[in-house]
């Protein structure tokens, strides 16, 4: 098959890690040096990679400078860009799920929800658009101050508002902060140019590319499991067994056995191989799996 090759921006900072070890579970590895600005995936299917800023990912999406890019809906949002959003990706920083946009004061102010801000209250945030905009549609004045981080840290002090990313809101508290407010929910998404999505090449390579990565995500918390079965036992183990579909099972030669795999989920086996033990199955193996392709 004749590849072209697409462009890629994967992000720096707090997503980073998070997406060049999914990448690696999928076999695209992104290949760099601790200086080294021109990263690699051994793939035909791509070529120049990026590791960028996420804040900075969307526009240049939007822009062509790259047909593929993962960033959070927060910055695209932000940015405005017109971009094709290919996926939803189930994590974040630290782990799955998705964060908040929200609105956070100290908590000795007198104040519950976003409504009862006070006119012309500082604002400090790294997301002055979305802000903004929720400012102005809740009819609130405020001043607006364009934050480059550290944003809870300023309240009290220098501001009395933040809007600020979180996933638990435990740094907000741990700054004496109270949440009284959102403005959106954001996740970690893929997202393509237009017109790369549009050319049916590239198109089809993004495509291959989604499934690999999601193959890996499908994967994460499941397992294999193989097992022997005598046949009086097989009707038993069958039902005991949680499977995403009906269990794979075979005969075995020459004995009055049977072979069963199955694919489970990961957090229930420690019950479950207790349990297939005592209703006769033998041999029990559990094999981690790498991708799940449906």
């Amino acid at each position: 098959m004749v590849y072209g090759m697409i462009t890629i921006a994967l992000p720096k900072g707090s997503l980073e890690a998070q997406t060049l070890q999914l990448f690696k579970e999928a076999d695209l590895e992104v290949r760099r040096t601790d200086r080294d600005y021109n990263p690699r995936i051994d793939d035909p299917r791509i070529g120049k990679i990026k590791i960028l800023r996420p804040q900075e990912i969307p526009t240049y999406v939007d822009k062509g400078y790259f047909d593929l890019g993962i960033s959070g809906l927060d910055w695209i949002t932000e940015t405005g860009s017109d971009v094709i959003e290919v996926a939803d990706l189930s994590y974040s920083k630290t782990g799955e799920g998705n964060v908040k946009i929200v609105v956070a004061v100290h908590r000795d102010e007198p104040i519950e929800n976003v409504t009862q801000i006070r006119p012309n209250s500082r604002v400090t945030t790294e997301y002055p658009g979305l802000t903004k905009k929720f400012f102005e549609d809740l009819k609130i004045p405020v001043q607006l101050f364009h934050s480059f981080g550290a944003s809870e840290a300023k309240v009290p002090d220098l501001m009395d508002v933040v809007v600020d990313l979180t996933e638990t809101g435990t740094t907000l508290r741990k700054n004496g902060l109270k949440i009284i407010g959102q403005i959106m929910e954001s996740h970690t998404a893929i997202i393509a140019n237009k017109a790369s999505w549009a050319d049916p090449e590239k198109r089809r390579e993004i495509e291959e590319i989604r499934t690999l990565l999601f193959g890996v995500i499908d994967a994460r918390h499941k397992v294999l499991l193989t097992m022997n079965v005598p046949t009086a036992s097989m009707e038993k183990i069958v039902a005991a067994l949680p499977a995403m579909k009906k269990p794979t099972v075979s005969r075995l030669h020459g004995i009055d056995y049977y072979s069963i795999q199955t694919v489970v989920p990961k957090g229930s086996v420690n019950g479950l191989i207790p349990k297939l033990k005592k209703c006769g199955a033998e041999d029990i193996l559990e094999i981690p799996i790498s991708k799940i392709v449906p």
